[in-house]
């Protein structure tokens, strides 16, 4: 299936402020901005949490992003920063503001999930780590961004990263399921708070992406828990029952399309929206 041929002024004169930068949809959502016309200040914390599901973005990641950025001929400013720590964001911000003097498009991104299993299993540790990033880093990365659009008072554009797990309720990561929920949860009120500024706040609620949170051993053995090995086809496969379309997961580029729809002027009257781009998992 063809894909609508990028709009290179679409964002043209914007500035886009993207947490978990570094890979995956983070860095397509940065590029895929970029080549719009948007510049770009990103961040990614470049280290492991431990008890992660799967190793983080590097330093070498958030280069590469910024490496992809600048080839559209847009600017970037990328820096380290996690998302569980405000100041580290406000930072981040700060310097970006510095670069471009404004900031139009947020995009609150940055998510992980630390352990699996039943929810008496999950390790205090874990749930917070997976909570602390996947809520309050939202909320974090919003926050921090929000003075700033409305003191320009051009209005604006914010999208945060939910799962359709936030309608579905997958089992064995009630930790994760929880926080994207509650960031669901926010829409409502900070939409609202926000109208007034002429700023939207929307979500993004996909399915299974290719990226490394999904892409993982121990998601793997939560499908085929009797193939010690599996292939990514068989894993594929596996994971297809759960969806209407007959797909096992989504590319990044499928979520940057509806990301890219929500943060520009063709969805000026859209606000206060969970948009889920989930291949019907939520009607199994």
């Amino acid at each position: 299936m063809a894909f609508t041929a990028f709009d290179p002024h679409r964002f043209a004169g914007r500035v886009a402020f993207i947490s978990g930068a570094g890979r995956g949809q983070g860095r397509q959502f940065a590029v895929d901005l970029a080549t719009e016309g948007a510049d770009v200040i990103g961040f990614d914390i470049c280290e492991d949490i431990p008890g992660a599901s799967t190793p983080m973005a590097t330093k070498a990641d958030l280069e590469e992003t910024r490496a992809l950025v600048e080839a559209t001929g847009r600017r970037m400013v990328a820096e380290r920063a996690d998302a569980r720590d405000y100041a580290s964001v406000e930072a981040v911000l700060a310097k970006g503001l510095a670069e471009f003097g404004r900031v139009d498009v947020v995009v609150a991104n940055a998510g992980i999930c630390c352990g699996a299993g039943p929810f008496w299993e999950i390790g205090l540790q874990e749930w917070k780590d997976t909570v602390d990033t996947d809520l309050t880093g939202v909320w974090h990365t919003v926050r921090a961004a929000t003075p700033a659009m409305i003191r320009g008072g051009r209005g604006g554009s914010i999208t945060m990263v939910a799962s359709a797990g936030a309608t579905k309720g997958f089992p064995n990561i009630t930790h994760y399921v929880a926080a994207k929920t509650a960031l669901v949860g926010m829409l409502k009120p900070m939409a609202a708070e926000l109208g007034p500024h002429s700023i939207r706040v929307n979500a993004l609620s996909p399915t299974n992406v290719n990226t490394a949170i999904y892409m993982t051993e121990t998601n793997k053995r939560l499908f085929l828990p009797d193939n010690p090995a599996p292939t990514d086809e068989e894993y594929e496969i596996a994971s297809r029952p759960q969806h209407v379309l007959p797909i096992g997961w989504m590319e990044t580029r499928d979520t940057s399309a509806a990301l890219r729809f929500l943060a520009s002027d063709d969805a000026r009257y859209i606000t206060g929206l969970e948009l889920r781009v989930d291949a019907g998992v939520v009607l199994r």
